[in-house]
């Protein structure tokens, strides 16, 4: 069965198609992902943003997990051609992809299908198959930080980061193992639609908005110890006061602790420091009031905290890439149209 071209309806619009490539080998939780997370987000009118379709490097049929149980896969190697993103999600039975880096004929074949321009993404060690066809010779890229030093031995043009949660390096983007491809495929979602319909999926998958890509994958502490003061408090305090001037003291005396146990234990809890947090938190805040409110661009920079706008571009401007102004008018009215590309942030 293989899924046609679809030509747009009369005002244009036409989702964006995702295909998951499923491996032999692949991890059921990892594969379901662009499912969950693609497959939720619809416009004003109802009409799905994404169409989800799963393919094979074979024609259809079963393709085996690491469970228990098989798949069965309706769609060939051909849905690859009509994809406007490719994700490649883990497999545990790459065979000479991950042993030697090179590409099975099968699967070099079914790689040869994606048309120049398509997005593609990886989660876990779906980056070696990126890596194998030559898409990943200079860039930066991630995987599960325990598998980030065979990554580099076998593929030396690869510069590793086995530190971050993903990569978007614009038409290539690169993930860390298990939640952090809900991670990035959140962070599709957002760079497509904005934040506000990113934040939608996330809450109704009940996973956290928004983690920065950087943010470190292993953290020391992600469950804080019961025994120990927690930082928890004083971020929710913050979140409540973004637009006022918030000094890392203060934070502190919250939490009862000294700046300097204050400043460890808050990245021990969230992997960056207490300024990059407020930093991050700022930025989202912007982002959410640039998409839902016709707010002046001084008066969003005040709200969200940053005092005046010429220092929320710069903020802006680090962190996705673009201005204000050209964010809003990217997103304000509805969010670009599903199937065309939106610059990468960074």
């Amino acid at each position: 069965m293989e899924p046609a071209e679809r030509s747009p309806a009369p005002d244009g619009f036409r989702p964006h198609r995702v295909v998951v490539l499923a491996l032999d080998g692949l991890l059921p939780f990892e594969t379901g992902i662009p499912h969950r997370i693609f497959g939720g987000p619809r416009d004003g009118h109802g009409r799905r943003l994404y169409e989800v379709v799963t393919c094979s490097v074979r024609p259809p049929g079963p393709v085996e997990t690491d469970a228990d149980f098989t798949l069965h896969v309706a769609h060939g190697p051909e849905a690859l051609a009509t994809a406007d993103t490719v994700i490649i999600p883990a497999s545990y039975e790459l065979g000479p992809v991950h042993e030697r880096g090179e590409l099975t004929a099968e699967l070099a074949a079914a790689l040869a299908r994606i048309r120049p321009g398509a997005r593609i993404a990886s989660i876990c060690t779906g980056v070696y198959v990126l890596a194998a066809a030559g898409h990943l010779d200079g860039r930066r890229a991630t995987t599960h930080w325990a598998d980030a030093e065979r990554l580099q031995r076998l593929f030396p043009r690869v510069r590793v980061d086995p530190d971050v949660l993903f990569i978007d390096d614009g038409d290539i983007l690169t993930s860390a193992g298990v939640a952090a491809g809900i991670d990035l495929c959140l962070h599709m979602v957002r760079r497509d639609h904005g934040a506000a319909v990113a934040n939608e999926v996330a809450r109704r998958t009940v996973v956290p908005p928004h983690r920065d890509g950087g943010q470190a994958q292993y953290i020391r502490r992600p469950v804080p110890d019961p025994q120990q003061a927690s930082t928890s408090g004083a971020r929710a305090w913050a979140l409540a006061r973004l637009h006022e001037p918030i000094q890392l003291r203060d934070m502190a005396a919250r939490e009862a602790m000294s700046v300097r146990t204050f400043t460890r234990r808050f990245r021990e809890e969230t992997g960056v420091s207490p300024g990059q947090w407020l930093t991050q938190q700022r930025v989202e805040r912007a982002r959410h009031l640039l998409e839902s409110t016709d707010l002046s661009v001084d008066r969003v920079a005040g709200d969200a905290g940053f005092g005046t706008a010429q220092s929320m571009r710069q903020h802006l401007q680090a962190a996705l890439g673009v201005t204000p102004t050209a964010y809003r008018r990217t997103f304000r009215a509805g969010g670009p149209r599903a199937g065309t590309a939106v610059p990468a942030a960074g």
